[in-house]
């Protein structure tokens, strides 16, 4: 015998709310489901544009179906952040040089002294996407076709 609390149940665990039990998904299979998207979205593993979106959605949509009956808006919310900045980070590496990143950073109509500033940037690849925000915003980048995990769980959302 445990506490509600402290039971695993199928990479569920349990909660009451306003006298109800309630579903959300345990720490580790979030650590897991992390993981699994950081080995999908790696940088160096060579993979194409179209090859790693149609893997990301294939994983998404079976992990979100799988946990569609826990309460985890909030999860997913920080967890798509974490996923852009790590799509951003794909497309600055693949934009090596400052010629290209110049001429993929003009297309979306920036001022010339910003694409300036942002194409000879020399920080690190994970703080130069932050700068990407207004370049690869979250419409840009569903519209690349990246799925978002919010999105779908709220058309699958059971609660």
């Amino acid at each position: 015998m445990a506490h509600i609390s402290k039971v695993k149940f199928l990479g569920y665990t349990f909660y009451r709310w306003k006298g109800k039990c309630r579903l959300r998904i345990h720490k580790k299979s979030i650590n897991k489901m992390k993981q699994k998207l950081k080995e999908l979205t790696k940088r160096s593993n060579g993979w194409g544009n179209e090859y790693r979106i149609l893997k990301l959605k294939q994983y998404i949509m079976g992990w979100l179906n799988y946990y569609k009956l826990a309460d985890m808006k909030v999860i997913l919310k920080r967890t798509d952040e974490w996923l852009r900045r790590r799509i951003r980070a794909i497309y600055w590496k693949q934009w090596k040089k400052v010629k290209t990143r110049y001429k993929m950073i003009k297309k979306y109509n920036i001022p010339e002294w910003k694409v300036h500033e942002f194409a000879n940037c020399r920080k690190g690849i994970w703080r130069s996407t932050i700068m990407l925000n207004s370049v690869l915003t979250n419409k840009e980048i569903v519209n690349l076709g990246y799925m978002t995990m919010t999105d779908y769980y709220s058309k699958i959302c059971e609660n």
